[in-house]
């Protein structure tokens, strides 16, 4: 049998090792556009940042030692013209030599990726993509001759990597993003702490502008604002590469990839599309989707060998899990976040939590922010975000686990996770969270969200701050009434109203203050997450510029 593979890196070589150790005669051809054909894409903005020093380092096979471990033909600088479905050919072109040739195959397999999106903007050839080790080496030779300034466009995963590993490089960096937030699968009450930090580095933020002009040292944003540029990087996003799937007649999708069943067979049999360029199956509501991660493309690589050996193959739906650095952050999500969930007509419930990476009493423990969103009837888990220093990729990590294995909110709680002061608290955070989970689905609270304050107060409730005087007076909600905690029963004839919203910092206290008042007699609400989490949240930022 020969199998030809067009694309090489994550999907592509992960179907042609693995076919390999499963047929040991097939013969097996892959066709890369490129002079590189395995290479860790994900580290590229580390080398333009000298974070990884060596660009040997991101190297992890070349067509030899592919040939000389699995005997692969692998065939760099190779470029495929045109798919014959009904010949079962593919056109191909050395793009060294320009000579032209057919190569015929039983199977194909389409890996082609995606590419970069470049707007229609005047001057926009002066931009650099960030995609390929072609494309690093081009940034890194501009970086290389100092430039004084930098703007990325587009505010997305690749847009803040790259800006950090400018920042490190000297090199003053704006980041202007056309939405009013960075790192879109966030919620904004968190989106705001990673721009926050990005502020604090020194990046200047441009957001909810849109780059209108690109000139020979700067660029026009469409506020009217002109920015220096010396070197100008656009990391707006990708599409897939779906030029050859079309031309073949293969059917494209609803999200405009390369539409797949569970086996990644496209609509002809005969032919398979992996990673970016194929769709994916939502894991939460059966949707196409698309996500551009290299561990999926890994993963469908795995499957499409599978299924042409003839093994039996689990079909693989997606959650989404996603992780990124930026400076002294690490932001990690997974499954859907709460604005698409709105956009959806889903019904949710959101909890917020602010713990510590490990028990406080250890020495430097690092304080994170939770999201966890879930179902608010049967508790299935519907997504979860974290924001922190440490930490957070083990969190999320295990709630991914928890939405795969379909482990509830609540069961969150029951999990037996490794636990030494060190490392976690006796009750590590995802615990709290099904805890949490556990009270408010069973009743025994009721939760109010940072964006509903304002509804609340227009209907009664009397908003009440059970922090201590001196957290009260470092800050507050405009229009609380501060009664700690510990003075609740004495002080309850103050409050004048039976409704109430309660909040603490984080949401603990307030929840003991809440089942105290209801015991008094109120129908008290706890603000979910606290004023720390309202503090962080677009309301806040509305409160601070109207003072």
């Amino acid at each position: 049998m020969r199998i030809v593979i067009i694309g090489g890196v994550a999907g592509g070589m992960s179907a042609a090792t693995r076919l390999r150790r499963l047929d040991a005669n097939a013969e097996i051809i892959v066709l890369e556009k490129s002079g590189y054909v395995s290479y860790a894409n994900c580290g590229l903005p580390y080398y333009v940042g000298g974070i990884i020093e060596e660009e040997s380092a991101l190297l992890l096979q070349t067509p030899a030692s592919l040939h000389a471990r699995f005997r692969l033909d692998v065939r760099v600088n190779t470029e495929v013209l045109a798919i014959n479905p009904s010949k079962k050919t593919v056109a191909v072109k050395n793009l060294d030599s320009h000579e032209s040739r057919e190569v015929d195959y039983d199977k194909l397999i389409l890996s082609p990726g995606a590419s970069p999106v470049i707007p229609p903007i005047p001057g926009v050839e002066r931009g650099l993509t960030l995609r390929t080790v072609e494309d690093v080496e081009r940034i890194a030779d501009r970086v290389s001759s100092r430039p004084k300034s930098a703007v990325v466009i587009g505010g997305g995963f690749i847009g803040l990597e790259i800006a950090e590993n400018l920042v490190h490089r000297g090199i003053r960096t704006s980041l202007v993003e056309a939405t009013d937030q960075v790192l879109m699968p966030l919620d904004p009450e968190l989106a705001t702490l990673v721009a926050k930090e990005m502020v604090a580095q020194g990046v200047a933020l441009h957001l909810g502008a849109s780059v209108v002009n690109i000139g020979p040292d700067n660029v026009d944003l469409s506020s009217g604002e002109n920015v220096s540029a010396e070197l100008v990087i656009l990391a707006i996003g990708v599409r897939p590469e779906i030029g050859l799937a079309k031309a073949a007649g293969l059917l494209i999708g609803t999200r405009n990839g390369i539409q797949v069943d569970e086996f990644n067979r496209t609509s002809n049999q005969d032919i398979y599309a992996v990673g970016d360029a194929a769709e994916k199956t939502d894991a939460l509501d059966g949707s196409a989707t698309l996500v551009p991660l290299a561990n999926l493309a890994n993963r469908h690589g795995r499957v499409v060998a599978d299924h042409i050996a003839g093994r039996t193959v689990r079909p693989v739906k997606t959650i989404g899990t996603a992780i990124v650095k930026v400076f002294d952050l690490m932001i990690a999500t997974t499954g859907w976040n709460e604005k698409r969930l709105t956009a959806a007509g889903r019904a949710h419930q959101s909890i917020h939590s602010h713990p510590n990476s490990h028990a406080g009493y250890y020495p430097n423990a690092k304080a994170m922010v939770l999201k966890l969103v879930f179902d608010p009837t049967s508790g299935e888990i519907l997504g979860a975000q974290g924001i922190g220093i440490e930490g957070v990729d083990k969190r999320i990590d295990v709630i991914a686990t928890a939405m795969r294995g379909g482990i509830t909110a609540p069961e969150l709680a029951d999990l037996e996770l490794a636990y030494a002061p060190p490392f976690g608290s006796a009750k590590d955070p995802v615990n709290m969270l099904g805890y949490i989970a556990e009270n408010v689905i069973s009743g025994l609270v009721k939760t109010a969200q940072w964006n509903e304050i304002e509804d609340y107060t227009s209907r009664g409730y009397e908003l009440i701050d059970v922090r201590s005087a001196g957290e009260f007076a470092r800050g507050h909600i405009p229009g609380a009434m501060n009664i700690s905690v510990d003075e609740i029963r004495e002080r309850s004839s103050e409050i004048t109203s039976k409704n109430l919203l309660v909040h603490c910092q984080v949401g603990q206290r307030g929840h003991t203050a809440s089942l105290l008042l209801k015991e008094l007699g109120f129908n008290a609400v706890n603000l979910d997450g606290g004023y720390l989490t309202w503090s962080n949240s677009p309301a806040a930022i509305s409160v601070a510029m109207a003072i």
